[in-house]
């Protein structure tokens, strides 16, 4: 079968033999490109599995699923507590990054990482369910409500989608954009320009800048959650500004339980109910072959792209 991997050029499109083994088939779909994708291309440390984290598609019995990318141990303290995002073996759970990954014809997951769709959810949309499951949690961590002014910094395909569900969550939400064509799909999505200070801001930028920017607009006892991943590997604070306003700072990581519900169930079920978010981030499609181009595409936001998927 053909599978996406990183090789001596960068990205190929490689065969090779189809997943056997434990677990169920999951013939893909979709395969969403993701920031953390494009950092590993050249990055130190390059991972040698079939790429992708963002995957659906359907099984062998024709159900519609995506993947909800972790195989933690379930037996450590934070598993046992439902945090299986914090799994004690680390990064080791993670499929298209340490385990094999979706950008592939097919792929072999453990049954509890299927997400089953809902109706009228079709998998070649449904990619952007796990990217809405790390804003849902990241949300959910910080306490996000009704009534609430929200601002979101960084309007890649993680910040427009917690900006979406901050939204349907009840919130006043605006969104700090680098690009155009990111603050047209904003305003689309029904948010406004930056202005005045916020009870919650979402940093979805990962940047220093954008850290500062995210506690200069937090009014005084207000939050600001950190969504993004910081791959520099350290952040300076406005540590003054910070204290002297009392901002709560909420880091969030993927996604887990929260008692009997997943964050990646209730993705599921707000992108089924607003199929139109999938047609507004979804701005590039290709065929797997096309993988080499797609990448590119994806790293380049002034292209007009903001969510690259791969169709299998």
């Amino acid at each position: 079968m053909r599978a996406v991997r990183i090789g001596e050029k960068g990205i190929e499109v490689v065969e090779i033999e189809a997943p056997r083994g434990e677990g169920v088939r999951v013939r893909v779909r979709a395969a969403g490109i993701c920031g953390t994708d494009l950092h590993l291309i050249s990055g130190p440390m390059q991972p040698t599995v079939t790429l992708g984290h963002e995957i659906a598609g359907v099984t062998d019995d024709g159900t519609p699923v995506a993947v909800e990318p972790l195989s933690p141990c379930l037996d450590c303290p934070p598993c046992r507590s439902g945090q299986y995002n914090l799994c004690e073996t680390g990064p080791m759970i993670i499929h298209g990054v340490v385990r094999e990954g979706g950008m592939a014809d097919e792929m072999l997951v453990p049954e509890r990482a299927l997400v089953p769709l809902a109706h009228g959810l079709d998998p070649s949309n449904a990619s952007l369910v796990e990217p809405l499951a790390v804003a849902q949690h990241g949300l959910r961590l910080a306490g996000q409500h009704a009534g609430q002014r929200v601002l979101v910094v960084g309007a890649g395909p993680i910040g427009l989608l917690a900006a979406f569900a901050a939204r349907v969550g009840g919130a006043e939400v605006d969104v700090a954009a680098r690009h155009d064509h990111q603050r047209e799909v904003a305003e689309r999505l029904g948010c406004g320009e930056p202005a005045g200070s916020y009870d919650l801001v979402v940093e979805a930028a990962g940047t220093e800048s954008a850290t500062t920017a995210a506690v200069e607009a937090c009014r005084p006892g207000g939050t600001v959650a950190l969504v993004a991943s910081y791959w520099d590997g350290r952040l300076n604070f406005p540590a003054f500004a910070m204290c002297l306003k009392e901002i709560r700072i909420v880091p969030a990581s993927l996604y887990c339980a929260h008692g009997a519900m997943r964050d990646i169930d209730v993705a599921a079920g707000l992108l089924a109910r607003h199929p139109e978010v999938s047609e507004l981030l979804i701005t590039h499609r290709f065929p797997l072959d096309a993988a080499p181009e797609a990448f590119e595409t994806a790293g380049q936001r002034a292209t007009g792209a903001i969510k690259v998927v791969l169709e299998p």
